[in-house]
């Protein structure tokens, strides 16, 4: 861990105060614990988060029981932070620590990040998609269904791949049947375009009873312009996700 993978990773970075503090508060409450470097040094400190105060701006750790290494903490000009949240990792730098006391017992605090680092396996990370206004998944039919392209809702969507919903049963579901030039329409990033192979169909009932069936497909052969509009979608996703926790905070 270093500030190049920092910089490097600027497309999965957080700068809402608010996103900030859940996403501290979460990894408080679930008592992750925190790996801190300090930059050009070897060791590492472990500790975990005590308190986050969004209206004073600030959030408090727990020492270190070096005694050296909380001095070095406090002398650094930025210490980087490593933690991981439902098997998302976290990174962030901060800097100007200062001793305090935290419910009788020695502390470091320091002020929020302005911003932190969300990095996942993405491949295998699925974000479901708003099926209030579904995004269009285009596919042509086959001639035996007149040809022709028909729309699916996009049930979610990662880095591998897309899960669409079949409602009218129109497509071959069979494991490995690869449909070619589909298109993604992407709200607000643009159509993405890609070839999908069919790994996995399930049949289901919707709350109204009416039968579907949902596809998980893999991209194949994906440019890298089509990955790069994936993954800022699924950014957005994430954003927009993370916003609605910490409105609920």
């Amino acid at each position: 861990m270093h500030d190049a993978e920092l910089e490097n990773w600027h497309d999965y970075e957080v700068q809402s105060p608010r996103e900030i503090v859940a996403l501290l508060r979460q990894i408080g409450e679930k008592k992750q614990l925190i790996r801190m470097k300090i930059k050009g040094e070897a060791d590492v400190c472990v500790t975990s988060i005590l308190d986050v105060d969004a209206d004073e701006g600030i959030f408090i750790l727990d020492r270190s029981i070096n005694r050296e290494q909380n001095e070095r903490i406090v002398a650094a000009n930025s210490v980087l932070c490593e933690t991981y949240l439902d098997k998302i990792r976290i990174l962030f730098s901060v800097g100007g620590f200062q001793d305090v006391e935290f419910k009788g017992s020695g502390a470091l605090a320091a002020a929020l990040p302005a911003s932190l680092i969300r990095l996942q396996r993405r491949e295998s990370y699925r974000m479901p998609t708003p099926l209030t206004t579904p995004v269009p998944v285009l596919i042509a039919l086959p001639l035996d269904l007149g040809g022709g392209k028909a729309s699916f809702p996009l049930a979610d969507i990662s880095c591998g791949g897309i899960s669409l919903l079949d409602n009218k049963l129109q497509l071959n579901s069979t494991v490995g049947q690869t449909l070619s030039h589909c298109r993604i329409d992407l709200p607000e990033i643009g159509p993405v375009t890609t070839s999908l192979q069919v790994r996995n169909a399930l049949d289901l009932t919707m709350l109204n009873n009416k039968p579907t069936r949902r596809i998980g497909c893999m991209f194949v052969d994906i440019s890298r312009g089509n990955m790069a509009a994936v993954q800022r979608y699924i950014t957005k996703l994430e954003r927009e996700r993370n916003a609605r926790l910490a409105g609920l905070s």
